[in-house]
């Protein structure tokens, strides 16, 4: 017999069972008195069961991740959940409006978590999620992309030794998994002090759409949604032939002098390195010094590079996840484009 859920409180507001409803967070005002808010939406299923967050653009310009959202509110289970859905679309609303990855205080709200009520800005705000969002839910999903400059491949980082995060990771299906380190001060660190698993999917770039990356992050959503149970879709049960890339390294090759960047292959095409294999040339654009040859320090997946063609001695080049089970990797990351290949239904509700 089906359990009937119980009303669910959230921002000063109550949400009854089978409804779908859009709370305000009260955020602190702009400098120009501008009143600001924090939209979320509450999808409270008529039956008990899990509590899921999923948020988007803890960095302003993470624009990828807001359209992740956008299209899992298209999809036609979403007023028939088990348990609750909450989704909040864009955290970071001051940086948002500036189309900047930080808060006005030029700090960065992913090494705010768990905030303070009378701190900065930032901590404020942090504060915020934390008390309305995180500590209500039993899972978590915060959608991410590279930075400015760089994309990555999708993936997930999960602290694999949170009670359950494991499991979910595995079922989201993404090609990499990096049981990565706490970051101090972010919002994976706040839920896994709590407890709650969290997954953070990282794919494409800063300002940009990438539509392999917001088809795969919507499907991982909707794959965890369906091992939660807390959606019922038949297609979602199909098991990939091939299984995800879990490492502990990963690494960031820098460029060690200044000038033109030239790779040396299609490198999304094969998207693996082995260990001291030449993957980049760096040119001297004056065409004084000879070029300098940029190797893998060890065999693994590219799963992040830069989109710049010119680059300081220092800059971050590409980033390689360590690994040895090279073979199976292109042909799994071949499956997940075929399998979400299908032409973009536009719905208008």
């Amino acid at each position: 017999m089906p359990i009937k859920n119980e009303p669910f409180k959230i921002g000063g507001k109550t949400i009854e069972p089978g409804t779908h409803e859009i709370v305000l967070l009260p955020a602190p005002d702009l400098y120009t008195q501008t009143k600001m808010n924090i939209p979320i939406h509450v999808f409270h299923g008529k039956q008990a069961g899990p509590k899921l967050f999923v948020s988007s653009a803890i960095h302003g310009d993470e624009l990828n991740s807001i359209e992740i959202i956008r299209r899992l509110h298209q999809k036609n289970w979403i007023d028939n959940i088990k348990g609750t859905l909450i989704t909040i679309p864009v955290v970071n609303i001051y940086g948002f409006i500036i189309q900047s990855r930080y808060l006005p205080d030029n700090r960065d709200l992913n090494r705010c978590f768990p905030g303070s009520r009378a701190g900065s800005l930032a901590a404020r705000l942090a504060h915020l999620i934390t008390k309305e969002i995180i500590t209500q839910c039993q899972f978590g999903i915060d959608l991410h992309t590279g930075g400015y400059g760089k994309i990555n491949l999708p993936q997930l980082r999960v602290n694999l030794e949170t009670p359950g995060a494991k499991q979910i990771s595995k079922a989201f299906e993404a090609p990499v998994i990096i049981d990565a380190k706490i970051r101090d001060g972010s919002l994976r660190q706040a839920a896994s002090e709590l407890g709650i698993p969290i997954l953070v999917y990282e794919g494409g770039e800063a300002l940009r759409f990438n539509e392999l990356c917001i088809r795969m992050g919507v499907r991982g959503i909707e794959k965890v949604m369906n091992y939660l149970k807390m959606i019922s879709v038949p297609s979602l049960n199909k098991k990939t032939e091939f299984k995800p890339v879990i490492t502990q390294t990963s690494r960031w090759v820098r460029a060690s002098v200044s000038g033109f960047l030239e790779p040396v292959k299609d490198i999304t095409a094969s998207f693996t390195v082995k260990k001291n294999e030449i993957i980049y040339y760096i040119h001297d654009p004056f065409l004084i010094n000879p070029s300098v040859p940029v190797v893998a320090p060890f065999d693994g997946i590219l799963i992040g590079l830069t989109n710049l063609p010119v680059v300081n001695e220092g800059d971050a080049i590409c980033h390689i996840a360590s690994t040895k089970k090279l073979k199976n990797v292109h042909a799994y990351i071949d499956e997940l484009k075929s399998e979400i290949s299908a032409p973009v239904l536009k719905i208008i509700k």
